[in-house]
């Protein structure tokens, strides 16, 4: 793999739990040096969560040890005159300053946009928050479960019988990690033309609503609210989940060429004759029915041999896993998905860490280093600092 994309980019991470943290990480991977700002003996929330209650009482709970490989971590009271300076002194030389701090939070410490426009023309300033820096809600508290009630996504998660659900993993936190880190990209990319900085204002409730897709467009474009469907896609049919002989199997035979293999594959090619089913709207409308003859028939196999056979003419099916059973997976192996590092606390433990599901000329993008303990790079500041200055001023020379 060549250099990768953002090497050189330095990165001043003052973001807790995932939505920030998620982001600095993907901007890691990518290449960029990352460095957390935590405060003083307590560190970022996330070091307290996860599954492991011993590993949170030591401070490297598994929600931080999943989002932060690959970063160093300085600990800094912005409320201390001597550390704000230090402070001040690592955003003079960033590339880019990324914080979830509730909307305003930053400023009342003394560093709004101007502020740190002043410290640093060239900043690139990226503030994450639930519901964006202006606007009648920009200064409600919001957690992950608020903006998937807020943004209809929970409205959608179930059948009519048990909506509204949660999503079973923090989606509106990825969504918004991810919103973050290409804004910032696409702004690293602005300034290597402009040589200018700017503030990027990353709302969760909007990146997730943006990423709803026809959920959303359906109503925007057509007019119809969307309605929870359960393990069924709305927009085709059949597709969704469905018998097999020792468990659930997912089928996605969206288009008229997969229904049909289907149909011939399950032994039931008398339903793309039957006038119900012979069009797309027609097999919507009777989703049901289909779906009552295809289970009588895909009950005759096990999951893995469907998945197999309809795999191989070309329809979309594969197999329900869980978790464990889906980090397991050859393709993963296959591609280096899975990474093993080195416990931080120096106990030989392997610690495995997920990559960003981009491979770079052929190799997966992988944390150098294990997750830092808290504080661990507090007396590399002054060599962190000249390392950074002296980046500063190379990039500066060649803006001119």
């Amino acid at each position: 793999m060549h250099e990768r994309p953002l090497a050189g980019i330095r990165v001043l991470d003052l973001t807790n739990v995932l939505a920030g943290p998620y982001c600095s990480y993907q901007l890691m991977l990518l290449g960029a040096e990352v460095v957390k700002v935590e405060v003083p003996g307590r560190g970022d929330l996330a070091r307290q969560l996860g599954s492991d209650p011993d590993l949170n009482r030591r401070g490297i709970g598994a929600s931080f040890l999943a989002q932060n490989a690959g970063k160093k971590s300085v600990e800094l009271d912005l409320k201390e005159a001597a550390d704000r300076a230090v402070f001040e002194e690592l955003v003079g030389a960033a590339d880019v300053l990324l914080e979830n701090f509730r909307a305003g939070v930053l400023a009342r410490l003394g560093y709004d946009w101007p502020r740190l426009q002043a410290l640093n023309p060239a900043l690139i300033a990226c503030s994450i928050t639930g519901f964006g820096q202006t606007g009648p809600m920009s200064q409600a508290p919001a957690y992950d479960q608020i903006i998937q009630g807020l943004s209809g996504m929970m409205s959608v998660t179930g059948t009519q019988d048990t909506a509204p659900l949660r999503v079973g993993f923090p989606v509106c936190d990825s969504i918004g990690g991810l919103a973050a880190a290409l804004a910032i990209t696409a702004a690293v990319a602005a300034r290597h033309r402009t040589g200018a900085g700017c503030h990027l204002d990353v709302s969760m409730l909007e990146a997730s609503i943006s990423a709803m897709g026809w959920t959303v467009s359906n109503y925007l474009v057509a007019g119809v609210p969307p309605e929870p469907t359960g393990d069924q896609n709305a927009t085709a049919a059949p597709s969704g989940t469905f018998d097999a002989a020792d468990g659930p199997l997912n089928i996605a035979a969206n288009r008229q060429e997969q229904f049909e293999s289907l149909c011939r594959l399950v032994g039931r090619a008398d339903l793309m004759s039957d006038v119900r089913f012979a069009e797309r709207e027609g097999r919507k409308a009777h989703r049901e029915a289909l779906n009552d003859e295809l289970n009588q028939a895909l009950r005759s196999r096990p999951a893995a041999e469907w998945e197999r056979l309809l795999t191989a003419a070309g329809v979309p099916a594969a197999r329900i896993l869980t978790v464990p059973q889906a980090v397991e997976l050859e393709q993963l192996h296959h591609r280096g998905f899975i990474q093993e590092l080195p416990f931080p606390d120096g106990s030989g433990r392997p610690l495995r860490v997920v990559s960003s599901g981009v491979l770079f000329d052929g190799a997966p993008l992988t944390p150098g280093d294990p997750p830092p303990l808290l504080g661990q790079h507090n007396t590399s500041v002054p060599e962190l600092l000249a390392s950074w200055r002296a980046a500063r001023l190379v990039s500066e020379g060649a803006a001119e």
